[in-house]
């Protein structure tokens, strides 16, 4: 059976990355794979070797070198079968792009973000230490299969980049759809129906469009209220840009599932999201979901589950305020996701990675 090294910075439990790449090394490791995995910080024990590498470095240009400097440094003197990346590294024989590509992040983040603030990323040395690496792990000839999470991710890669198109596999981010059967079946109780719920859910209100969901709200008719869930270090500013429309702030929240069941449609306006986690997780909870053309997520919805924004941010709302949730239509958009579940979704990854081919 092969060997496999696995590279991330993080495994930890926090976070959509984190939690595949622990389910990946587990599912690995109970296939009978010689597993070890390099990182910086992480929590519990595990059946298989964790290295975990101590970092030096204080800033987060320096931490980035350091770990891939630790990285290359142990490959080569341990080689394996495969080499898996999770982050930005320069090199990896399978590398899931998850967090989509930094060039083009830096491109769409001009769009929510003053002149003065863009030219001073640009002059960043961080931005550019990792353009580096990306352009290295992404266009090296050693790379075997490069896993995007949807085809903006691919497109993005393919535009900026020099690599086969047949390198790239698309496997669009996987939701905990049987878990959360439970938690769904439930949602009626929670509900309530005097009013039409919009959910807005996560960190980085700016990049993720809450200014011009607020703005669109304002225009809005008909009864209803917007829930937003998350962490801004701004959020007094939004809540400003909020004042007389129907909107609470909850701030961040560990379990997001009652919000979800209170909930008729989720608003994800971002400005760019290689694939939002938190649309399968509303679909998975019966909402309609609204979603930019930037949200990767927005490839999975349809007419019957989903509108995505085009140029009326308005307009997309509108469409959901004649899609309340119902026992019925809750259960079809569920049902629209079943092959997105979880545990199907790792076993496609698995079989990718101990194809003969790859």
């Amino acid at each position: 059976m092969k060997s496999i090294t696995i590279l991330k910075s993080r495994f930890n439990s926090q976070g959509g990355a984190e939690k595949y790449a622990r389910c990946l090394a587990d599912a690995l490791h109970k296939k009978g794979c010689q597993v070890t995995v390099l990182t910086t910080e992480t929590t519990g024990t595990f059946p298989y070797e964790v290295i975990n590498h101590k970092l030096r470095s204080l800033t987060s240009l320096g931490k980035v070198l350091e770990f891939d400097a630790f990285c290359q440094k142990y490959i080569k003197r341990h080689p394996t079968d495969i080499v898996f990346g999770h982050d930005r590294n320069t090199f990896q024989t399978h590398l899931r792009a998850g967090s989509g590509v930094h060039r083009s992040f830096l491109k769409h983040r001009k769009l929510s973000e003053p002149r003065w603030l863009c030219f001073r990323h640009k002059c960043n040395p961080l931005h550019a230490t990792l353009l580096n690496i990306e352009k290295k792990g992404f266009e090296h000839p050693d790379l075997k299969v490069l896993f995007a999470n949807s085809n903006l991710v691919k497109n993005e890669i393919l535009t900026h980049y020099n690599i086969a198109p047949e390198k790239i596999e698309v496997i669009h981010n996987g939701v905990e759809w049987a878990d959360w059967q439970q938690s769904f079946d439930a949602w009626p109780t929670q509900k309530r129906e005097d009013r039409f719920e919009f959910l807005f859910l996560g960190s980085n209100f700016e990049r993720k469009g809450l200014a011009p969901l607020l703005a669109a709200l304002r225009k809005l008719r008909g009864d209803f209220h917007l829930s937003v869930v998350g962490k801004d270090k701004n959020q007094r500013k939004f809540e400003q840009l909020a004042t007389g429309l129907p909107v609470s702030f909850y701030g961040p929240q560990q379990d997001v599932r009652p919000f979800l069941q209170i909930a008729d449609s989720l608003v994800i306006p971002s400005f760019y999201d290689p694939f939002a986690n938190v649309t399968t997780e509303a679909l998975a909870m019966g909402l309609f979901v609204v979603s930019s053309k930037t949200n990767g997520g927005s490839e999975v919805l349809s007419s019957e589950n989903g509108a995505i924004i085009e140029d009326d941010l308005t307009a997309a709302l509108e469409i959901a305020l004649t899609q309340p949730k119902t026992v019925e239509s809750a259960l079809k958009i569920r049902q629209s996701i079943k092959h997105l579940d979880f545990a199907t979704n790792l076993n496609t990854y698995i079989e990718k990675c101990l194809s003969p081919t790859s």
